[in-house]
């Protein structure tokens, strides 16, 4: 009975023992976040943006306030038109 068990044990520390001989993935390593990183870059319109100090072209605030306002009421009242039919029979 203790011999199997020396066996499997002797055979489990061995086993760990083995994954530190193991060499790494140096390749897939100097290439980590590759892509994710050339992805960043194919989505930056203007990298030196933020060196740049005036402001953007764009709506003053109480024009973009009243866009907001009458976006969000468009939804107060629900549409009671019937939608358009889908399949026409002739």
């Amino acid at each position: 009975m203790t011999s199997t068990f020396t066996r499997w044990a002797a055979l489990a520390l061995l086993a760990g023992g083995a994954q530190g001989c193991v060499s790494g993935t140096p390749n897939w390593d100097n290439q980590f976040g590759a892509a994710t990183h050339a992805n960043l870059v194919a989505q930056t319109i203007d990298p030196a943006a933020g060196s740049i100090r005036h402001p953007a072209a764009g709506l003053s605030g109480p024009a973009a306030r009243a866009a907001i306002d009458h976006y969000e009421r468009s939804f107060a009242q629900p549409d009671t038109g019937q939608p358009a039919p889908m399949i026409r029979s002739h």
